[in-house]
């Protein structure tokens, strides 16, 4: 499990990067000052997640595997897909629709933090 969310955890944050030049780069002059910040705020979430599942990976490592990291990573992986992607989508496309997709990646992205907070307490508990 560790290595698999560190690898994709990696691959994400590369794949960030690149977005986020191709939106800084080649979309700018194309949309709109408005398309242009929901594009920005898809590679900012984008981003961030990527390194959660970095860090999904790491607790991995360090506490071992557990049915709530790996949904944890899953669901941050998923919330990767459906909120940035949407994001991206919309921006470039214009299609409003998808902007009521984007808040189920969101409960992704929260269902994720929250599973990966109550896995560390409840094994972190065991230490005290």
């Amino acid at each position: 499990m560790q290595r698999r969310w560190m690898m994709i955890g990696a691959l994400l944050t590369m794949l960030s990067v690149a977005i986020g030049a191709f939106g800084a780069h080649m979309l700018k002059d194309k949309i709109g000052a408005s398309a242009i910040a929901t594009y920005e705020t898809g590679v900012q979430y984008h981003m961030i997640h990527a390194l959660a599942l970095l860090i999904v990976g790491l607790t991995a490592g360090q506490l071992g595997a557990s049915t709530k990291l790996r949904w944890a990573a899953r669901l941050l992986f998923a919330g990767i897909i459906i909120f940035s992607g949407s994001l991206y989508v919309l921006s470039i496309s214009g299609i409003k629709i998808l902007g009521a997709i984007t808040p189920i990646g969101g409960v992704a992205f929260i269902a994720g933090w929250l599973l990966l907070a109550m896995d560390v307490w409840k094994r972190g508990k065991k230490d005290m």
